[in-house]
């Protein structure tokens, strides 16, 4: 019960996906914000909704080690916990990371093909099966698109789904869409962009691709206090 409730109570859940997974299989979903905004944290969010739900996740940073990463999950589990007023969550917590695997790599030594050799790798030994995969970091410059076609139809033919961290920055120009810069030719192949925008004091969670519209949910924001996603 305790799991269904904190799924429920996902607040990123209000853009629209109130069931089942936020992204289809095969989909790609993004995390659009500048420097240090908390791209990771509403990254990590995503992936406890999954791990919650028993969905293995492949969470691949190009940016920190094992331990940061282990970190941020610990500290933005203990603060979904301590915003409920869960007590007895060793158990709960436990079971979500025995359904996770974190994987490093140099940005310079990233690519589609080497992924996947790694994966071939995981899934014949029978270690781990990705059904989620968060990438952490990887720069979209301009020779990206061919890179993202590959992992896209690699998710697509192992049932999985793929969400990325996308840096912005304060210079760049957006289309008259509002889209960024960073994705302003390459949003056909995302089902979902998520920005966190900063305004005044505040940074707001907004659904650029594939929420519903802002009339129909209530505006998020995030907590920099916890980096949790609120109302």
């Amino acid at each position: 019960m305790l799991k269904k409730e904190l799924i429920f109570r996902n607040p990123l859940r209000l853009t629209g996906h109130e069931a089942e997974d936020i992204l289809h299989s095969g989909g790609f979903g993004a995390v659009l914000a500048r420097a240090g905004l908390g791209k990771t944290a509403i990254l990590v969010q995503l992936a406890l909704d999954s791990l919650l739900r028993s969905r293995n996740v492949l969470h691949i940073s190009l940016d920190d080690s094992v331990k940061k990463v282990c970190l941020w999950y610990e500290e933005v589990f203990r603060n979904i916990a301590d915003q409920y007023n869960i007590r007895q969550i060793e158990e709960l917590w436990e079971a979500a990371v025995s359904h996770r695997l974190i994987m490093t790599f140099k940005v310079d030594g990233f690519s589609v093909p080497k992924l996947e050799e790694r994966l071939t790798d995981l899934i014949e030994q029978k270690i781990f099966l990705p059904q989620v995969i968060l990438i952490d970091g990887l720069p979209f410059d301009k020779g990206i698109r061919e890179s993202l076609t590959e992992l896209k139809k690699l998710a697509e033919n192992s049932s999985m789904h793929v969400w990325f961290t996308v840096r912005t920055h304060r210079h760049d120009e957006p289309g008259l869409d509002g889209m960024p810069a960073s994705l302003l030719h390459l949003s056909d192949l995302f089902d979902i962009i998520i920005q966190l925008q900063p305004e005044g004091k505040e940074i707001h969670v907004k659904a650029l691709k594939g929420g519903l519209e802002a009339c129909d949910y209530p505006e998020l924001l995030l907590d920099p206090s916890t980096m949790l996603v609120r109302q």
